[in-house]
């Protein structure tokens, strides 16, 4: 029984994948069935638009520079250390985030996180530690139809779909392309 003390009095579990791949579906899927669990998508760490605007960055809404990415990381390492978090949340239907819409309780025994750049290569995205790592491994054609249905059901125009799923496929071979190995990669 000794090597049950080892175990983290918290545990972290990264759902990466990229943007269309089924991350929040699973994520949401995993904590609804895990009792204590608690579910922290990254989108909640999306810049403000009037932030995005100003950096000439609105139309690469959903690529790394468009995040704040130390603040997720130091969110990350801070669940690490137990106690009570709370963080973000980004509501799609008004296209930004609301500060301190969730919790994690400091008794939370396991956290999903869900985003697309949790295991990517580079800084600041590199500091935040896991203690396991999943990957959803997609096809492109797969992942442009996913996408397509989720603008369609916002109501954009051909037009606006066809700019978010140049951009979103941008970023998803980026997630492909640059992220770190997972402990387990599941494909399909």
């Amino acid at each position: 029984m000794s090597h049950l003390s080892a175990l983290p009095s918290r545990a972290v579990v990264a759902l990466a994948g990229a943007p269309g791949s089924g991350k929040s579906t699973l994520a949401e899927a995993l904590v609804a069935r895990i009792p204590g669990a608690v579910l922290l998508p990254m989108d909640g760490f999306h810049l403000d638009n009037a932030i995005l605007d100003a950096r000439g960055l609105r139309a690469r809404k959903g690529a790394p520079e468009t995040f704040d990415a130390e603040g997720f990381v130091t969110l990350v390492q801070r669940l690490a250390q137990g106690g009570e978090v709370v963080f973000p949340i980004f509501d799609r239907a008004r296209d930004l985030a609301v500060a301190g819409a969730g919790v994690i309780a400091r008794d939370t025994p396991l956290v999903v996180v869900e985003g697309n750049y949790l295991l990517l290569n580079r800084a600041p995205w590199t500091a935040a530690r896991y203690n396991l790592t999943l990957f959803l491994d997609r096809p492109q054609p797969v992942l442009a139809a996913r996408l397509t249905a989720r603008w369609q059901s916002y109501g954009k125009e051909a037009e606006a779909i066809a700019s978010h799923l140049k951009n979103d496929l941008a970023n998803a071979a980026l997630v492909a392309g640059g992220s770190r190995p997972a402990d387990i990669v599941l494909r399909g």
